[in-house]
């Protein structure tokens, strides 16, 4: 880490937050390597683990012992610890300078702003360690969980790893409020942002720093947030999240206030989600060249169909309260009716299947998409149409509610070969990258 001056008995200097750096379409980062054993150069630290406070002057020195303690007795790399004062009133300051003296590998800063997000992005954003983690000071967490969530990062199989309470193997005492709220905020993401990760919250977590250095700049939450939206973010380019069961008692003493930081959680995720779907981030600087496959199942099908399905169902309501409305209101017949409303619904089909479903981000190839997706609209119409005109064939003046099921039937079909028709030739995935080896490769 860039040195700050020794601290001076009233505390330790002040660490200026870097700006943010310009966002620019850049190529994605490079291959995940494993971490040589003088990753940290001489005398440097390989890990540089960081404690935010606030007004914490009386569980800060019991933190920072025992976790240099732990550190020293089990952690076979050069190590740091990070105080990120952020900027507390009481005797925070004082303690953290006395710890700084004390220990050769504890670093003492200050920053003159609160928030949580701010203090760990300003502190990774000045740490030369290539792997970067923060833990609360309260140490819930139980320490023996520390080098398995920084190992991956090391070896080069992850890029974040984070604790979870919520998996399996997790040991957690704490009280039902804390339960309820953190099960329900963790299912608010996985339906607002269809995230993964099983604990966004818990505070124990790891990351790469080159991996830091291009996500920082996309992450704007300075408190809580900070670090869910970092996740989101990660995972939407594909990066690999590693879990990491703990043992976590909570802190009946903690100072996090609950309700105002649910509110401020539930902005975050709208704001996070408005961004995603706008094509507002560009998740792509962020992705690896190479290609992370499972056997059997082509990369991102799995959530590629959950978002159709999820836009799909939204579009047949929408085209269905259409038709109806069309044949009722406008009374239109049975054809002119079915192929206005699948033209209106399948327009924002599209569109939403672009940015969801298949990450197509910016104006790029749009109205070669939209065009494309008429072509698929035509297929549709043909299928919904032949089959109101074999109903007509079939039954004479035939009742709007036996329309509506073959309607339904027929447009079920027309979504299915729509998806294939839309991930294999409107989205198609682009062939990935040859890189390193892949293109040495005489294969």
């Amino acid at each position: 880490m860039t040195q700050p001056n020794r601290p001076s008995p009233g505390g330790p200097p002040s660490l200026a937050e870097p700006r943010p750096a310009p966002v620019v379409r850049s190529a994605a980062l490079p291959a995940r390597d494993p971490l040589p054993a003088t990753a940290g150069g001489p005398g440097g630290a390989v890990l540089d683990v960081v404690v935010p406070v606030f007004n914490e002057q009386d569980d800060l020195e019991r933190c920072v012992r025992r976790l240099h303690a732990h550190l020293s007795a089990t952690f076979p790399y050069p190590f740091r610890i990070t105080i990120a004062d952020n900027a507390s009133t009481d005797a925070t300051p004082e303690v953290s300078a006395a710890l700084d003296e004390a220990f050769e590998e504890v670093t003492a800063v200050r920053l003159e702003q609160k928030g949580r997000g701010r203090a760990l992005r300003t502190v990774w954003g000045h740490s030369a360690a290539p792997v970067l983690a923060y833990m609360d000071v309260d140490l819930s967490t139980d320490l023996n969980a520390l080098l398995p969530l920084v190992a991956p990062l090391i070896s080069g199989h992850s890029d974040l790893a984070i604790g979870t309470r919520l998996a399996g193997g997790s040991r957690v005492v704490r009280g039902p409020k804390r339960e309820l709220i953190s099960r329900a905020y963790n299912l608010i993401l996985r339906a607002g942002l269809a995230a993964r990760f099983t604990d966004a919250q818990c505070g124990f977590k790891a990351i790469r720093k080159d991996v830091a250095g291009t996500l920082l700049p996309l992450v704007e939450d300075t408190g809580w947030f900070f670090d869910t939206e970092l996740l989101v973010l990660a995972e939407r380019a594909g990066l690999r999240i590693h879990e990491v069961p703990v043992d976590w008692t909570d802190d009946p003493d903690s100072s996090v206030r609950l309700l105002r930081t649910a509110a401020d959680d539930l902005k975050g995720v709208w704001r996070v989600g408005r961004a995603l779907a706008t094509g507002a981030l560009p998740l792509e600087r962020l992705r690896r060249p190479e290609t992370e496959r499972s056997y059997g199942v082509p990369a991102g099908l799995v959530r590629q169909l959950l978002g159709f399905c999820l836009v799909g169902a939204a579009s047949t309501c929408v085209y269905l309260a259409l038709y109806a409305l069309l044949r009722t209101g406008a009374a239109l017949g049975p054809q002119p009716a079915n192929a206005l409303a699948l033209l209106l619904s399948a327009l924002a089909n599209t569109a939403a299947n672009r940015r969801l479903t298949f990450g197509v981000c910016g104006r790029e190839r749009v109205l070669r998409h939209q065009a494309q997706g008429l072509v698929v609209l035509g297929i549709g119409l043909v299928l919904t149409s032949g089959s109101l005109a074999a109903l007509d064939l079939a039954v004479r003046a035939p009742a709007h509610g036996a329309e509506v099921a073959v309607l339904l039937t027929a447009n079920l079909a027309a979504t299915a070969l729509r998806f294939v028709l839309l991930r294999t030739w409107v989205f198609p995935e682009q062939p990935p990258r040859q890189h390193n080896a892949l293109a040495r490769s005489p294969r």
